[in-house]
């Protein structure tokens, strides 16, 4: 089976919202690593941007490091060396608030991508997603670490009942906040014309999939997409911070 060969381009937008006096959101990629990775972080004062980005920090510094000397942080796969730098990310977070009782409870979500030809991985630790439009095919990749959204999976909350709920902000796992985080692992095949979205939850929790899916158009530039998105998560609220990463596979 002979495979196309791909190649791929990234932009993103973020933005603090209209509530929110800060961005504790946080974001980077490297499209030469093959590294795409989204924060939300959490925390007072402004302990959730620290915790965001020493992840993303982190992630980026071990695929660069990697690169650099592949012997001396060997992997596999993308998707080991992504769970390295989650594992690292994590610790790097957790021994900061450690050590600053100010920064005590700190945390972070994040969603990457981590891409290695047409091979391709999906990560999360708590509610930041990642979306895939494949042709007319919109789909969530990402679970929820949510405590809402484990409720209705279980069956015991419907999707309307969590839009009402008191505990739909709190999530199940974070970055930094334990000694040991997992997250989750998908494994994917990227095919020409594939649209990734790696979002916080100021996006998802302000429009719909559908919504969302309406403003995607993949031949349009990718940032002038993440704008749209942006924008539209702004006037249906902007309760929250706010950043889209697109990711599109060129042929």
């Amino acid at each position: 089976m002979i495979t196309a060969v791909v190649h791929y381009t990234a932009a993103a937008v973020t933005d603090r919202g209209r509530k929110r006096p800060s961005n504790e959101d946080a974001f980077g990629y490297s499209v030469e690593h093959g590294v795409y990775v989204v924060c939300d972080g959490m925390g007072g004062a402004a302990a959730g941007e620290i915790a965001s980005s020493l992840a993303v920090d982190e992630v980026l510094r071990l695929f660069d490091a990697a690169a650099a000397n592949p012997a001396e942080i060997p992997a596999e796969t993308h998707a080991e060396r992504a769970q390295q730098a989650i594992l690292a990310a994590n610790q790097a977070i957790y021994t900061r608030s450690r050590r600053n009782y100010r920064l005590n409870g700190m945390g972070t979500t994040l969603v990457m991508l981590a891409t290695e030809e047409n091979r391709l991985w999906v990560l999360n630790v708590g509610d930041s997603r990642c979306y895939r439009l494949r042709q007319h095919q919109f789909e969530q990749l990402t679970l929820d670490h949510s405590l809402v959204e484990e409720q209705i999976r279980a069956g015991r909350m419907t999707r309307a009942e969590a839009l009402r709920s008191p505990l739909r902000n709190v999530i199940t796992r974070a970055l930094g906040t334990q000694v040991q985080v997992t997250a989750d692992v998908f494994p994917l095949e990227a095919e020409p014309g594939d649209l990734f979205l790696l979002c916080s939850d100021g996006l998802t929790r302000e429009i719909s999939d559908a919504t969302i899916q309406a403003l995607l158009v993949p031949e349009d530039p990718l940032e002038e997409q993440g704008v749209r998105l942006v924008e539209a998560a702004k006037k249906a609220g902007g309760h929250d911070n706010i950043t889209c990463l697109l990711v599109r596979v060129e042929a």
